[in-house]
């Protein structure tokens, strides 16, 4: 009976203590699930009745984050719309631009891009969107971000530019060939080594990738 007792007391006091800031996180919460879900018109009404745009979840993520990281278009744009922070990082250094971009989700990649991505911004590699895009075979997230104005020769603490990680760790393919010919167009340095001195067209020629290396020579690689 005493334990029962102290149970009793001990949940009304901890009803008594937080009321508020429980059906503060409940709302935040609401709105982070509304975002993976697509539901745009929820998001919407959260943000209305008070929910944080930006606020995080355990992970350091904002809902526009959530919903990036699962291509919610709809969600995403509701939540641009009301003002959401595109370029916020979460707790591994990624943000809504940063990952539309490093995995090819176009149009939430011009959503953010309309609306003050920093196109300097890096990742947790010290790269930006162009380099995950480049290696991943992203063809038309590659070309919008080249026709954005990122830096095309950026390099990341890694020692790689966008155009090494696309020989290196493409798989020298159609997609891959295209995006060295797109970035060699808008003027990425041919030359350009990585960290141990080893050029874009070493690279290629050590891995067989003919159609890479030809594209690289006629850009005047050495």
């Amino acid at each position: 009976m005493l334990k029962l007792s102290l149970l009793s007391a001990w949940l009304f006091l901890a009803a008594l203590a937080s009321p508020l800031s429980a059906a503060g996180d409940t709302m935040d919460i609401q709105l982070h699930k509304a975002a993976a879900a697509n539901d745009a018109a929820a998001i919407v009404s959260l943000i209305d009745k008070g929910a944080k745009i930006d606020a995080r979840n355990g992970s350091g993520a904002t809902a526009l984050l959530v919903a990036t990281h699962a291509n919610k278009v709809e969600a995403a744009r509701a939540l641009i719309e009301a003002g959401a922070d595109v370029n916020a990082k979460d707790n591994i250094e990624d943000s809504p631009y940063l990952y539309a971009g490093a995995r090819g989700h176009l149009e939430i990649l011009r959503l953010t891009l309309a609306n003050g991505a920093d196109l300097t911004s890096i990742n947790r590699y010290g790269g930006t969107a162009l380099i995950p895009a480049s290696e991943r075979g992203h063809v038309e997230t590659v070309d919008t971000l080249i026709k954005a104005g990122v830096d095309v020769d950026h390099v990341n603490r890694l020692g790689w530019t966008a155009l090494i990680e696309a020989v290196i760790l493409g798989d020298g393919g159609p997609r891959h060939v295209k995006i060295v010919d797109l970035l060699l167009k808008a003027g990425a340095d041919a030359d350009l080594a990585d960290n141990d001195g080893v050029t874009p067209l070493q690279h290629a020629r050590g891995r067989g990738y003919g159609e890479i290396a030809a594209l690289l020579e006629k850009a005047g690689a050495k």
